[in-house]
């Protein structure tokens, strides 16, 4: 049985936006079909036009956009989905899925899919260490969802401390092993 190798990757608004271009380049290079669903102010750090560049996709934002066919947008992409990946996942996006809230694609998405999620997180790490983020991660991983964990490093105030988006690497043999 051949593995569907859809990834959809949500990108939320962390500072490690950057990186999730470098997700999908090495998804791609792991012949992954890589789709970006970005929430709002995601779309205040980087364009979609970047992401939908590197994935060759066209990105997707808004619950309540127009489709460009008449497909319920997070059905569809929950269904097509072999693994949603989250990262750089916010403290906020953790906190609304482990809450059950759904009030933007992404977190529709996640609602919707039956497909293994897998986030990494990246926050500060006074955000990544509060007791109410950590139960929260605690509660989804009691849940199934996966984490590839963050890193110890520089974060975006100067300081150093556990917060850091994890290795690229980490991240897709992590995918490898979801899937």
């Amino acid at each position: 049985m051949k593995k569907n190798r859809n990834i959809i990757l949500g990108v939320t608004s962390s500072i490690a936006i950057y990186k999730a271009c470098d997700v999908i380049r090495a998804l791609r290079h792991e012949s992954f079909l890589v789709t970006v669903v970005m929430t709002e102010n995601a779309g205040k750090f980087i364009t979609p036009k970047l992401f939908e560049s590197l994935s060759a996709n066209k990105v997707h934002q808004g619950l309540f956009d127009s489709p460009e066919n008449w497909d319920i947008e997070h059905i569809s992409l929950a269904e097509k989905a072999g693994l949603v990946l989250i990262a750089p996942a916010s403290a906020n996006i953790i906190a609304k899925i482990a809450g059950g809230i759904c009030d933007d694609l992404l977190s529709c998405v996640v609602c919707a899919t039956r497909a293994p999620v897998l986030m990494c997180p990246a926050m500060n790490e006074n955000m990544y260490l509060n007791k109410i983020t950590q139960g929260n991660i605690a509660k989804l991983k009691a849940l199934g969802f996966k984490f590839v964990e963050p890193k110890k490093g520089e974060l975006a105030c100067g300081k150093v401390g556990t917060g850091c988006l994890a290795d690229i690497e980490e991240i897709v043999k992590e995918v490898k092993r979801n899937i």
